[in-house]
């Protein structure tokens, strides 16, 4: 049963925290934001870390069940949502996904998202609206949903058409099944990983990253101040590696912010050069340089053009569409669309030109990219070796990384459906290309 209107909306427990997660919706489905941007620049602060990690939780898991939401909307709204107050969306989104998906009574659920409309003056009007719809979920949501394919809905059409193209059906379906879990903490230790796992109540996967299953501020785990650890995905740790032994060799990493493969490459020893072009990236880089007390030579510049060298080693994470991050980041699939590729190509393009230039003779170039994209990852590098007789593949050799993550050609393709786990947040990690180069 809802609150009494006379209740002051200050008063009522967990509806500032729905206020905040609301207006954060708000700026990614109306306003084409980035989620984390939002997340970083809003009031998170000033919440409790109970308050900021619900925030979170709220958001996220709007973003990843996106399209069934608003595929129950449709089916409950033969006339649509009214044109003129979007929060009326926003709060069913936001009803829904507590009713349907988080521990959060129906009641509760409800009353909360009622009281957003009531806040809005174009949206007040509603209110009865949305009070009847999330009342109805809250009775037979669930079995709405029986013989439909969740999986499908949570990803936009064009994704999912590409991923069938490249990948076949059945995978392009456990890429979206996976994508829809919250992904465990990956972390990348400075050493003894065993150790490191025993104390966060994690496990050391094949791969040496340790995987934990945390709660609260990041900053608050054993081992962050003293610098043992990093977040960085498994696969994400998974490039830098295919460079080898490193010691006092010059590398030069490009697009390096926020800095994983950065610390990956001065802990094995190499003389690191780190370039961003961003001045906000390149400060987030040093300090994390400075808590991991690692070295390295950071340079704020436009590395398409940056002129240095040349290096025993050239690291290329190139910016992309990002389409295998979407476990950690649910709101790319409804921001991108596949125009985008074309720009992110160029770039990728330059990027790798740029980089070849920058090898020694008998030097390693290795690219990278989160994409699941074949045009961002291995037809990018067809291209590359078209253009560069003097360069060639380094295919990855047999036991170098897990053979599952290694195509014909002996490059790095992990999936997010790779390395399946009984708990889902346990299992998957992002999506990965690399190619390993070596200029003759």
């Amino acid at each position: 049963m809802a609150l009494s209107s006379s209740t002051s909306q200050a008063e009522v427990p967990g509806l500032a925290v729905r206020r905040i997660a609301a207006d954060i919706l708000d700026g990614v489905l109306r306003r084409g934001r980035p989620l984390d941007e939002l997340l970083e620049g809003s009031t998170l602060g000033a919440l409790e870390d109970r308050d900021r990690a619900l925030v979170r939780q709220l958001v996220a898991t709007v973003m990843r069940r996106l399209g069934t939401l608003r595929h129950l909307v449709t089916s409950l709204l033969k006339s649509g949502l009214p044109a003129d107050a979007p929060r009326v969306e926003t709060a069913l989104l936001l009803g829904m996904a507590q009713i349907l998906f988080l521990e959060v009574a129906d009641h509760a659920a409800v009353d909360l998202s009622v009281r957003l409309v009531q806040a809005d003056n174009l949206a007040k009007h509603y209110s009865g609206l949305v009070n009847a719809v999330l009342r109805r979920v809250a009775r037979e949501g669930a079995d709405r949903f029986k013989g439909v394919d969740t999986a499908w809905l949570d990803t936009p059409d064009w994704l999912m058409q590409r991923w069938v193209k490249h990948y076949g059906e059945a995978t392009a379906h456990a890429i979206a099944t996976a994508n829809a879990h919250e992904p465990a903490l990956d972390l990348t230790v400075k050493s003894d990983p065993d150790s490191w796992a025993a104390q966060l109540n994690g496990r050391v996967l094949p791969t040496g990253t340790v995987r934990a299953v945390a709660h609260g501020s990041v900053s608050r785990l054993p081992g962050f101040g003293e610098g043992a650890w990093w977040v960085q995905d498994a696969a994400a740790a998974l490039p830098a590696r295919l460079l080898g032994d490193l010691h006092d060799k010059s590398v030069a990493d490009l697009c390096a912010a926020p800095g994983g493969k950065t610390a990956q490459l001065a802990l094995a020893g190499a003389r690191v050069a780190a370039v961003d072009r961003s001045k906000g990236r390149v400060a987030r880089l040093r300090e994390n340089l400075v808590r991991l007390k690692l070295d390295a030579e950071t340079i704020m510049a436009d590395a398409t053009a940056w002129q240095a060298g040349p290096f025993d080693a050239v690291l290329v994470d190139a910016p992309c569409s990002s389409t295998g991050t979407i476990r950690r980041h649910p709101d790319i699939p409804w921001l991108k669309s596949e125009a985008n590729l074309a720009t992110l190509i160029d770039l990728q393009t330059r990027l790798l030109d740029r980089a070849a230039g920058l090898v020694k003779p008998g030097g390693t170039l290795v690219y990278c990219t989160c994409s699941l994209e074949p045009e961002e990852g291995e037809d990018a590098i067809a291209a590359l070796l078209a253009r560069n007789p003097d360069l060639r593949r380094r295919p990855i050799a047999a036991g170098e990384m897990p053979a599952e993550f290694v195509t014909p050609l002996g490059e790095l393709r992990t999936l997010p459906c790779h390395l399946p786990d009984p708990d889902p947040r346990m299992a998957g990690l992002d999506g990965f290309y690399a190619a390993r180069l070596e200029r003759l």
